[in-house]
């Protein structure tokens, strides 16, 4: 079967990922999903950034919640960077949100403060040779980490990259960056 990456595309920085795996020598197909109908034939899935609680209301209203769920149970090969990560997690730390539950961590949204205290850092990752530069706005963080989780990234103390099975979660956006290694690492899993 080929590869089918796709990239939910309801809202946030969609684009970005889709720009970051075309720039990748071996390009897969990319696929833009905001419907249970897009993600079939999907190989990898994608959750960027953007804003959670709208995120997943629009999930949930238009039936992708459900079927991104199942297909990642199913163990499809999924990724989550800023708010992916928050939708994938098993809870919100300090808030009734809904989430796809698949991830066993818990996060803490905006862990780093507001918008205006958005940073770039390098950020060291297991497995990799050298730091990525890590690109965190309004960036979670993850306060409990559950049993069959790996931690791969800390950033002074707090835990910004994990790895469950085929599940990754990032608090940061590789996908701002030129750096395409993470986007490499992850067609890998």
């Amino acid at each position: 079967m080929p590869e089918v990456v796709g990239v939910v595309a309801v809202q946030g920085d969609f684009e970005k990922h889709l720009k970051a795996l075309a720039d990748l020598e071996s390009t897969p197909t990319c696929r833009e999903v905001r419907t249970p109908e897009d993600l079939e034939g999907c190989t990898r899935i994608i959750l960027p950034g953007g804003e959670s609680t709208t995120v997943g209301l629009l999930m949930q209203r238009y039936g992708l919640g459900e079927a991104l769920r199942q297909r990642i149970l199913a163990g499809m090969p999924t990724w989550g960077t800023c708010m992916g990560m928050i939708l994938l997690a098993r809870a919100v730390e300090g808030r009734t949100q809904w989430t796809l539950g698949v991830l066993d961590v818990v996060v803490r949204r905006n862990a780093f403060g507001a918008q205006v205290h958005s940073f770039e850092s390098e950020v060291p990752v297991k497995g990799l040779d050298e730091p990525v530069m890590g690109v965190f706005i309004r960036a979670p963080i993850i306060t409990e980490v559950g049993p069959g989780v790996e931690v791969l990234s800390e950033i002074d103390g707090k835990v910004v990259a994990v790895r469950q099975g085929a599940i990754l979660g990032t608090s940061f956006h590789p996908e701002l960056t030129d750096d395409r290694r993470l986007h490499e690492w992850f067609l890998t899993l």
